[in-house]
């Protein structure tokens, strides 16, 4: 299996950018997919999930209104397009498959630890300069 990311870059504040990640070998329909975050120096963190119909999404506080996460099952790759950049936003986003059972479990394992994810993907690194 293998989680592939892409999209990151070096952006000014106020502008967007849109990561990709490209999933092969596994039933891509069969999981919720989410993106993560670490900051230089800090723990990762979640950012947001989206269901394996693309139905439901959570996003965390810091990044709602900003950031739109959805998927192409058709294309087996998930979106995160990110909006009015901050500086604090700068990170390397990865993304993570977990096999769905229903949304609330899926949802409390992508809010729980890290070893709840099935899979990972290596990150791509966005930075966002004042």
């Amino acid at each position: 299996v293998q989680l592939q990311a892409s999209g990151g870059g070096l952006v000014q504040a106020g502008g967007s950018l849109r990561l990709s990640c490209a999933a092969s070998g596994l039933t891509f329909s069969n999981y919720a997919l989410g993106w993560f975050r670490q900051a230089p120096g800090k723990e990762r963190e979640f950012v947001c999930a989206i269901s394996w119909n693309g139905v439901d999404t959570y996003y965390i506080d810091s990044v709602k209104g900003r950031f739109t996460i959805s998927r192409d099952n058709a294309k087996n790759t998930v979106y995160l397009q990110m909006n009015t950049l901050k500086p604090e936003d700068t990170a390397d986003y990865y993304c993570a498959a977990r096999r769905s059972l229903f949304w609330g479990a899926d949802i409390t394992a992508f809010l729980g630890r890290s070893e709840n994810m099935h899979y990972w993907g290596k990150g791509t690194q966005v930075t966002v300069s004042s």
